[in-house]
């Protein structure tokens, strides 16, 4: 198991990339794994033969308009453990609680 981390987008597509990302951000959701998009990145947790595809089909539709397109991708590969795409977060916010610095 894993958390992937990436953030697509067409190079060259003028100011606004926020329909290109869409798609791809549709195509993630439509996955069934768990994710959670950001200003920056959408994270995905699965097997990598599960999300590895998962990602081509986003990069492949922003590449859909004829741009060439960025991919970033970043992984924290922890076999054995599930859920964690909350889990990670939730630990540092008990962690911020413990100590006051809570948002």
């Amino acid at each position: 198991m894993a958390v992937f981390a990436f953030s697509v987008a067409p190079l060259g597509a003028g100011e606004s990339v926020a329909d290109s990302v869409a798609e791809a951000v549709r195509i993630v959701r439509a996955s069934g794994l768990p994710n959670r998009t950001t200003s920056m990145f959408t994270e995905i947790e699965g097997e990598w033969d599960e999300v590895m595809p998962v990602v081509q089909r986003a990069t492949e539709a922003v590449a859909a308009g004829g741009h060439r397109v960025s991919l970033v991708l970043k992984a924290d590969i922890r076999p054995g453990y599930t859920g964690q795409l909350d889990a990670k977060v939730e630990r540092v916010e008990e962690r911020l609680a413990e100590t006051g610095d809570r948002d």
